[in-house]
Protein backbone atom coordinates (compact mmCIF):
# COMPACT_ATOMS: atom_id res chain seq x y z
CA UNK A 1 0.00 0.00 0.00
CA UNK A 2 1.59 3.17 -0.95
CA UNK A 3 1.33 6.70 1.07
CA UNK A 4 -1.22 9.00 -0.22
CA UNK A 5 -1.80 12.72 0.37
CA UNK A 6 -5.52 13.45 0.49
CA UNK A 7 -6.69 17.05 0.56
CA UNK A 8 -9.81 18.25 2.89
CA UNK A 9 -12.31 20.00 0.39
CA UNK A 10 -14.35 22.22 3.45
CA UNK A 11 -16.14 23.85 0.71
CA UNK A 12 -19.76 25.24 1.25
CA UNK A 13 -21.13 24.60 -2.06
CA UNK A 14 -20.26 23.21 -5.15
CA UNK A 15 -19.16 25.92 -6.87
CA UNK A 16 -16.63 26.65 -4.87
CA UNK A 17 -14.97 22.56 -4.64
CA UNK A 18 -14.64 23.07 -8.78
CA UNK A 19 -13.17 26.26 -8.91
CA UNK A 20 -10.60 24.62 -6.06
CA UNK A 21 -10.20 21.31 -8.27
CA UNK A 22 -10.34 23.22 -11.38
CA UNK A 23 -6.74 24.94 -10.49
CA UNK A 24 -5.43 20.98 -10.86
CA UNK A 25 -4.62 20.05 -14.55
CA UNK A 26 -2.27 17.72 -14.62
CA UNK A 27 -2.94 15.72 -11.45
CA UNK A 28 -6.40 14.23 -9.56
CA UNK A 29 -5.67 14.26 -6.53
CA UNK A 30 -7.12 12.09 -3.69
CA UNK A 31 -10.21 14.46 -2.20
CA UNK A 32 -11.83 14.16 1.29
CA UNK A 33 -15.67 15.14 1.22
CA UNK A 34 -16.53 15.75 4.68
CA UNK A 35 -19.74 17.32 6.23
CA UNK A 36 -20.25 20.57 5.18
CA UNK A 37 -19.94 19.94 1.67
CA UNK A 38 -21.63 17.00 1.92
CA UNK A 39 -24.76 18.38 3.60
CA UNK A 40 -24.86 21.60 1.26
CA UNK A 41 -24.80 19.69 -2.16
CA UNK A 42 -25.83 15.86 -1.56
CA UNK A 43 -24.63 12.77 -3.18
CA UNK A 44 -24.03 14.54 -6.05
CA UNK A 45 -21.52 15.78 -5.02
CA UNK A 46 -19.73 12.60 -4.60
CA UNK A 47 -20.41 11.91 -8.12
CA UNK A 48 -19.73 14.59 -9.81
CA UNK A 49 -15.95 14.58 -8.26
CA UNK A 50 -16.06 10.70 -8.64
CA UNK A 51 -16.71 11.44 -12.64
CA UNK A 52 -13.59 13.73 -12.68
CA UNK A 53 -11.62 11.18 -11.91
CA UNK A 54 -10.48 11.81 -8.35
CA UNK A 55 -10.07 9.40 -5.34
CA UNK A 56 -12.75 10.01 -2.74
CA UNK A 57 -12.66 9.55 0.97
CA UNK A 58 -16.32 10.61 1.90
CA UNK A 59 -15.59 12.21 6.25
CA UNK A 60 -19.26 11.43 7.34
CA UNK A 61 -17.84 10.27 10.82
CA UNK A 62 -21.46 7.90 11.16
CA UNK A 63 -21.69 6.97 15.05
CA UNK A 64 -24.86 5.49 15.61
CA UNK A 65 -27.17 2.60 16.55
CA UNK A 66 -25.35 -0.53 14.50
CA UNK A 67 -28.64 -1.16 12.67
CA UNK A 68 -28.88 2.46 11.50
CA UNK A 69 -24.99 2.77 10.70
CA UNK A 70 -25.60 -0.30 8.65
CA UNK A 71 -28.46 0.39 6.41
CA UNK A 72 -26.69 3.61 6.01
CA UNK A 73 -23.34 2.22 4.91
CA UNK A 74 -25.36 0.13 2.54
CA UNK A 75 -26.07 3.65 0.86
CA UNK A 76 -22.85 5.13 0.96
CA UNK A 77 -21.39 1.84 -0.55
CA UNK A 78 -22.87 2.59 -3.73
CA UNK A 79 -21.63 6.03 -4.00
CA UNK A 80 -18.59 4.24 -5.17
CA UNK A 81 -16.41 6.23 -2.87
CA UNK A 82 -13.08 4.74 -2.27
CA UNK A 83 -12.84 5.38 1.88
CA UNK A 84 -15.39 5.91 4.22
CA UNK A 85 -15.71 6.06 8.30
CA UNK A 86 -17.40 5.81 11.40
CA UNK A 87 -16.86 6.47 15.57
CA UNK A 88 -15.05 4.13 16.79
CA UNK A 89 -16.98 4.98 19.86
CA UNK A 90 -20.14 3.77 18.65
CA UNK A 91 -18.61 0.05 19.98
CA UNK A 92 -17.38 -2.92 17.79
CA UNK A 93 -21.18 -4.21 17.15
CA UNK A 94 -21.61 -0.96 15.32
CA UNK A 95 -18.62 -1.17 13.50
CA UNK A 96 -19.62 -4.58 12.53
CA UNK A 97 -22.59 -3.32 11.13
CA UNK A 98 -20.98 -1.15 9.36
CA UNK A 99 -18.77 -3.37 7.77
CA UNK A 100 -21.81 -5.61 6.85
CA UNK A 101 -23.80 -2.83 5.54
CA UNK A 102 -20.69 -1.64 3.29
CA UNK A 103 -19.97 -4.84 1.66
CA UNK A 104 -21.39 -5.25 -1.43
CA UNK A 105 -22.92 -8.21 -3.03
CA UNK A 106 -20.04 -8.89 -5.13
CA UNK A 107 -17.95 -8.96 -1.79
CA UNK A 108 -16.57 -5.28 -2.77
CA UNK A 109 -16.42 -2.28 -0.63
CA UNK A 110 -14.71 0.80 0.42
CA UNK A 111 -11.71 1.38 2.59
CA UNK A 112 -13.62 1.09 6.57
CA UNK A 113 -11.43 3.62 9.16
CA UNK A 114 -12.54 4.71 12.27
CA UNK A 115 -12.31 7.66 13.99
CA UNK A 116 -10.51 7.04 17.70
CA UNK A 117 -9.98 11.07 19.02
CA UNK A 118 -10.33 13.92 16.87
CA UNK A 119 -7.12 16.08 17.04
CA UNK A 120 -8.89 18.54 18.23
CA UNK A 121 -9.02 16.65 21.58
CA UNK A 122 -6.24 16.71 23.87
CA UNK A 123 -6.35 15.28 27.49
CA UNK A 124 -7.51 18.22 29.32
CA UNK A 125 -10.73 18.01 26.85
CA UNK A 126 -11.35 14.21 27.11
CA UNK A 127 -11.36 14.30 30.83
CA UNK A 128 -13.20 17.11 31.49
CA UNK A 129 -16.33 17.13 28.46
CA UNK A 130 -16.17 13.01 27.96
CA UNK A 131 -15.11 12.21 31.80
CA UNK A 132 -12.50 9.64 29.76
CA UNK A 133 -9.81 9.55 32.33
CA UNK A 134 -7.69 7.10 30.85
CA UNK A 135 -4.64 8.41 29.36
CA UNK A 136 -5.37 9.66 25.57
CA UNK A 137 -2.88 7.79 24.12
CA UNK A 138 -4.29 4.58 25.68
CA UNK A 139 -7.88 5.60 24.65
CA UNK A 140 -6.46 5.74 21.30
CA UNK A 141 -4.66 1.91 20.76
CA UNK A 142 -8.24 0.35 22.99
CA UNK A 143 -10.06 2.36 19.89
CA UNK A 144 -7.95 0.85 17.17
CA UNK A 145 -7.82 -2.72 18.70
CA UNK A 146 -11.94 -2.75 19.02
CA UNK A 147 -11.86 -1.36 15.14
CA UNK A 148 -9.15 -4.34 13.89
CA UNK A 149 -11.34 -6.79 16.00
CA UNK A 150 -13.97 -5.44 14.15
CA UNK A 151 -12.21 -6.06 10.94
CA UNK A 152 -12.02 -2.64 9.71
CA UNK A 153 -8.84 -1.49 7.58
CA UNK A 154 -8.00 1.15 9.62
CA UNK A 155 -8.32 4.38 12.00
CA UNK A 156 -8.14 8.09 11.46
CA UNK A 157 -5.64 9.05 14.55
CA UNK A 158 -3.21 12.20 15.08
CA UNK A 159 0.33 11.24 13.47
CA UNK A 160 1.60 11.58 16.88
CA UNK A 161 -0.31 7.96 17.05
CA UNK A 162 0.56 6.37 13.89
CA UNK A 163 3.17 4.22 14.83
CA UNK A 164 1.74 3.04 17.91
CA UNK A 165 -1.23 1.94 16.19
CA UNK A 166 1.00 0.25 13.73
CA UNK A 167 2.73 -1.88 16.79
CA UNK A 168 -0.49 -2.73 18.54
CA UNK A 169 -2.76 -3.76 15.53
CA UNK A 170 -0.34 -4.59 12.56
CA UNK A 171 1.73 -2.80 9.64
CA UNK A 172 -0.64 -3.47 7.34
CA UNK A 173 -3.61 -1.58 9.58
CA UNK A 174 -3.90 1.72 8.06
CA UNK A 175 -3.37 4.98 9.67
CA UNK A 176 -4.94 8.24 8.18
CA UNK A 177 -4.19 11.11 10.04
CA UNK A 178 -5.12 14.60 10.28
CA UNK A 179 -3.72 17.28 12.12
CA UNK A 180 -0.75 17.86 9.28
CA UNK A 181 0.68 21.27 9.19
CA UNK A 182 4.10 22.64 7.35
CA UNK A 183 6.93 24.05 10.06
CA UNK A 184 5.99 27.64 9.01
CA UNK A 185 2.64 27.22 8.68
CA UNK A 186 -0.58 27.95 11.34
CA UNK A 187 -1.80 24.98 13.30
CA UNK A 188 -5.55 26.60 13.68
CA UNK A 189 -7.68 24.77 16.20
CA UNK A 190 -5.78 21.63 16.01
CA UNK A 191 -3.87 20.54 19.32
CA UNK A 192 -1.94 17.40 18.38
CA UNK A 193 -0.33 18.06 15.08
CA UNK A 194 2.95 17.16 12.90
CA UNK A 195 4.31 17.77 9.47
CA UNK A 196 4.12 15.24 6.31
CA UNK A 197 7.49 15.25 6.88
CA UNK A 198 7.52 13.58 10.40
CA UNK A 199 4.40 12.07 9.45
CA UNK A 200 6.22 9.60 7.12
CA UNK A 201 8.99 9.16 9.27
CA UNK A 202 6.40 8.04 12.20
CA UNK A 203 4.55 5.53 9.86
CA UNK A 204 1.27 7.46 8.48
CA UNK A 205 -0.29 5.87 5.56
CA UNK A 206 -2.79 8.70 4.40
CA UNK A 207 -2.00 12.34 5.26
CA UNK A 208 -5.24 14.61 5.49
CA UNK A 209 -4.53 18.47 5.00
CA UNK A 210 -7.05 20.89 4.26
CA UNK A 211 -6.20 24.63 4.82
CA UNK A 212 -2.54 24.43 4.24
CA UNK A 213 -3.75 23.74 0.90
CA UNK A 214 -6.92 25.32 0.18
CA UNK A 215 -6.07 28.21 1.50
CA UNK A 216 -2.18 28.34 0.03
CA UNK A 217 -1.70 31.18 -2.24
CA UNK A 218 -0.20 28.66 -4.94
CA UNK A 219 -2.89 24.97 -3.72
CA UNK A 220 -1.19 23.05 -6.63
CA UNK A 221 2.40 24.19 -5.28
CA UNK A 222 1.44 23.83 -1.41
CA UNK A 223 -0.03 20.02 -2.80
CA UNK A 224 3.30 19.27 -4.47
CA UNK A 225 5.43 20.62 -1.70
CA UNK A 226 2.79 17.98 0.43
CA UNK A 227 3.74 15.29 -2.30
CA UNK A 228 7.67 15.43 -1.73
CA UNK A 229 7.74 15.70 2.04
CA UNK A 230 5.29 13.26 2.61
CA UNK A 231 5.28 10.63 -0.45
CA UNK A 232 8.84 10.90 -2.67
Amino acid sequence: MGKDVIIACDFASAEETFKFLDKFTDKKPFVKIGMELFYAEGPQIVKDIKARGHKIFLDLKLHDIPNTVKKSMAVLSRLDVDMTNLHAAGTKRMMEGALEGLTRPDGTRPILIAVTQLTSTDQESMEEDLLIHEPIDKVVMHYAKNAADAGLDGVVCSPLEAEKVHNTCGKNFITVTPGVRFADGDIGDQKRVMTPAEAKKIGSDYIVVGRPITQAEDPVAAYERCINEFVD
